[in-house]
């Protein structure tokens, strides 16, 4: 038995795996499986003293320190670290009277938004219901109402940490303005965060779904997508998905192997009035299917029917500068036919967006008006390279329409921090983490000081 072992079983209360162990390799990956994580340990913490406790042994033996609920943002920096499992916190508290919520960072998006729907309210998701409000939300939270309330980071109002000494705290803006700034988008390198307290915001109507045609009506429904957009209210959001659907079980059998062009879009409001914004996608034949209708906010994890078990893959983000005829031009031409990736999407943004985040946050405004974002399959080491040579023929295609900025989240690979912020917010971010953590016990998936 190592030492690291021994002396983190007397610690935590926890499971602890190392090398060796019978469930150690399966514990260790995340859920992106093309990413290797070579950990010295995985620890799956019970409660909020035991990732004090991990912390402060970590301290005192010289190791870093690495959160993960399940690992959807995971990337290949994080050897010779110990790994920490926050899936066991589970616990969601609703307060509708003051329309917030407590929730513990291995709380899943579906949970959450089950739970505020009761009460008419919903969070700022993503599009998928299994990524952790915790993760997705350091990382600034960029989702589906992001136009209307901004990023969902912008929402949080209190975090409950563990600090680089082991010390548990309460952090607001403020008992601790400066933590509690990078903690709102600048990731997971800071603290240690065992629970969030955000913002609800009322959703007593909600309408959207997925408009779905054949793959050659794509200029035909990207254009039209131009349009919507160009004119659409903050309430409207919609992304324009080129999607090639695997031939699995999982997938419907009218839609196995399928080349397709879909619009994903959600509405703040009534049936009757995001049908008529989105009524110009109507005129377009060969419709193959349309699930838009009046929803729950917890059905808004079904519209792009992302994968809900870990999967191996790829991916890339791109900021767009417009989405003229010229941008979208060379979009398709690049695109051509989409193989090897599975899907490259534009994300419309805007809004609250391009303004500050309210009470402060290393998530900046976004200048940019579309993202664009492309993720393929990686079943092999030749798969992934084929992947990654289409991933970089593309953005170097759509180099004369992109900014070189990504959103924190969109970063893959060996993309860093740099990229997804300006200088003065990299500046601050870098002084805080030299200042709270100069030992570097906490590392996040993508440092700022890389």
């Amino acid at each position: 038995m190592s030492t690291v072992e021994t002396d983190l079983r007397r610690t935590v209360r926890g499971r602890v795996l190392v090398p060796g162990d019978d469930a150690f390799e399966a514990a260790r990956l995340p859920w992106n499986r093309a990413v290797d994580q070579r950990v010295r340990a995985v620890v799956e913490i019970e409660d909020a003293a035991d990732a004090a406790a991990v912390v402060r042994y970590a301290s005192l033996a010289g190791l870093a320190v690495a959160a993960q609920p399940s690992g959807h943002g995971a990337s290949a920096r994080l050897d010779g670290t110990i790994l920490v499992r926050t899936g066991r916190l589970r616990g969601v508290e609703v307060r509708p009277e003051q329309r917030t919520a407590r929730v513990g960072a291995g709380v899943q998006w579906g949970e959450l938004l089950t739970a505020a729907a009761k009460h008419g309210l919903t969070g700022l998701p993503g599009s998928s219901p299994v990524v952790s409000v915790t993760g997705y939300t350091l990382g600034g939270g960029l989702g589906w109402f992001a136009r209307r309330h901004g990023w969902a980071a912008g929402a949080v109002r209190a975090f409950e940490v563990v600090d680089a000494d082991g010390v548990e705290a309460r952090v607001t803006a403020d008992s601790d303005p400066d933590l509690f700034w990078a903690l709102r988008g600048g990731g997971g390198d800071f603290a240690l965060v065992t629970a969030m307290e955000l913002d609800l915001h009322p959703a007593p109507l909600l309408y959207g779904g997925r408009m779905l045609w054949p793959a050659e009506r794509a200029p035909e429904v990207l254009a039209a997508f131009r349009e919507v957009t160009g004119t659409a209210p903050v309430e409207l959001t919609a992304w324009f998905t080129m999607v090639k659907f695997p031939p699995v079980p999982q997938v419907p059998e009218p839609l196995r192997g399928l080349a397709a062009v879909a619009v994903d879009s959600t509405f703040l409001g009534g049936e009757e009035e995001g049908r008529g914004l989105l009524r110009r996608f109507e005129d377009i034949p060969g419709v193959i299917l349309d699930t838009r209708a009046p929803m729950a906010p917890d059905a808004l994890g079904g519209i792009c029917a992302e994968p809900t078990q870990p999967v191996p893959g790829a991916g890339r983000g791109e900021l767009l500068t417009g989405l003229g005829a010229d941008v979208a031009g060379d979009l398709l031409a690049a695109v051509g036919g989409i193989a090897p990736l599975a899907t490259v999407q534009v994300r419309h943004l805007g809004g609250a967006l391009s303004g500050p985040v309210e009470g402060g946050g290393a998530a900046a405004p976004v200048a940019e008006p579309y993202l664009l974002g492309m993720i393929g399959p990686v079943m092999s080491p030749e798969g992934g390279r084929a992947v990654a040579a289409r991933l970089a023929e593309i953005a170097r295609a759509m180099a004369p329409h992109t900014t070189g900025r990504k959103p924190f989240t969109y970063l893959h690979g060996d993309e860093k921090a740099a990229s997804a912020f300006d200088a003065d917010t990299l500046a601050r971010l870098r002084e805080i983490k030299r200042r709270r953590d100069p030992a570097g016990v906490f590392r996040s998936n993508q440092p700022v000081l890389a």
